[in-house]
C-alpha cells in the first residue's frame, strides 16, 4: 500500500503520485477522458448539423422533417472534430423566406406553363387529326357523287334503237325524285321515238367537278362528249355537252335528281 508524505507539492511529487496509481485507477481515468472527448465531438457534430440545416432552408423549401432528422443522424456519425466552425456559422437573413417564396412561385409557374403547353399541344394534335379525317371524308364523298354523276350521264345519253326499252329503263333506274317520275311518265313515248328515228348515240364523260355538296346531295358539273347516228343522215356526228346534274341518295345508291344544260 503506497504512503504519502505531507508537505509542499512539487512536480516531482506529482509524477511520483501518478506513477504510484494502480492499474485500475489508471484505466478509470483514461475512460473518463475518452468519455469527455466523445461528448465534445458529439456537441460539435450537432452544431454542424444545425448549420447545414439552416443553409438548406435558406436555399430551398423545407423538406419533410423525417429526412432532416435522418441527415442529422448521418452527419452526427462522422467525426469531423471541428466544433468551432459550426459555432461561427452565419444566421439566416431576413431575405431567405422571400427567396424561398420566389423559388416556389417560379416552380409553380414552370409547372403551369408546362401543363398549358402540353394541353395546347394535345388540342392542336386532336384538331389536326379531326381536320384530316374531315378532309378525307369530304374527298371520299365528292368521289362518290362524281362517279354516280358520270354513270348517270352515260346512261342518259347512250341510246340504241335496237334496245330502246332497256336503255330507257336503265335511265329510270338511275334516277330519283321528281326527275324519275317525269321521265318514267314519258318513257314509252321516248322509246318509240328512238326506234322510229333509228337513233344510236354513244357518250362518254370527260370531266366532273362537284360544285356544292352535303352528306346526301350534290350538284356536279359534267363535261361530256357524244356521237349520234340516225335516220335523218347523221353518221357518228360529234356533240359536246356541259351539264349540271343534281345527285341525291336513294337508299344505298346515289342517283340523278335533276339534269340541266349549262351555258
Amino acid at each position: 500500500m503506497p504512503t504519502f508524505k505531507r508537505g509542499r507539492a512539487t512536480p516531482d511529487a506529482d509524477a511520483a503520485d501518478v506513477a504510484e496509481l494502480s492499474a485500475e485507477e489508471a484505466e478509470a481515468l483514461a475512460a473518463a477522458a475518452e468519455a469527455e472527448a466523445a461528448a465534445a465531438r458529439a456537441r460539435a457534430n450537432v452544431l454542424k448539423v444545425q448549420q447545414a440545416k439552416a443553409e438548406r432552408e435558406a436555399e430551398r423549401e423545407p423538406e419533410v422533417h423525417d429526412e432532416v432528422s435522418g441527415a442529422e443522424d448521418e452527419v452526427a456519425e462522422k467525426d469531423t472534430g471541428d466544433a468551432g466552425a459550426a459555432g461561427d456559422s452565419a444566421p439566416l437573413t431576413p431575405a431567405a423566406p422571400r427567396r424561398r417564396r420566389l423559388a416556389t412561385a417560379a416552380r409553380y409557374a414552370a409547372v403551369c406553363l408546362a401543363v398549358i403547353a402540353i394541353a395546347a399541344l394535345a388540342s392542336t394534335s386532336a384538331w389536326i387529326v379531326v381536320k384530316h379525317r374531315q378532309a378525307e371524308h369530304q374527298r371520299d364523298l365528292a368521289a362518290q357523287f362524281s362517279a354516280a354523276a358520270r354513270q348517270g350521264v352515260v346512261s342518259l345519253m347512250s341510246l340504241d334503237f335496237n334496245r330502246a326499252k332497256d336503255d330507257v329503263q336503265r335511265i329510270v333506274d338511275n334516277s330519283t325524285g321528281q326527275f324519275r317520275e317525269d321521265f318514267q311518265a314519258q318513257a314509252e313515248e321516248f322509246a318509240k321515238v328512238a326506234e322510229s328515228s333509228k337513233v344510236v348515240t354513244e357518250a362518254n364523260v370527260t370531266a366532273t367537278a362537284v360544285q356544292t355538296m352535303t352528306e346526301d346531295t350534290a350538284d356536279v358539273l359534267v363535261a361530256a362528249a357524244s356521237t349520234i347516228t340516225n335516220a335523218q343522215g347523221a353518221k357518228d356526228d360529234p356533240r359536246s355537252w356541259r351539264l349540271i346534274v343534281s345527285m341525291a341518295r336513294d337508299g344505298d345508291q346515289i342517283k340523278m335528281a335533276k339534269v340541266e344544260f349549262a351555258p
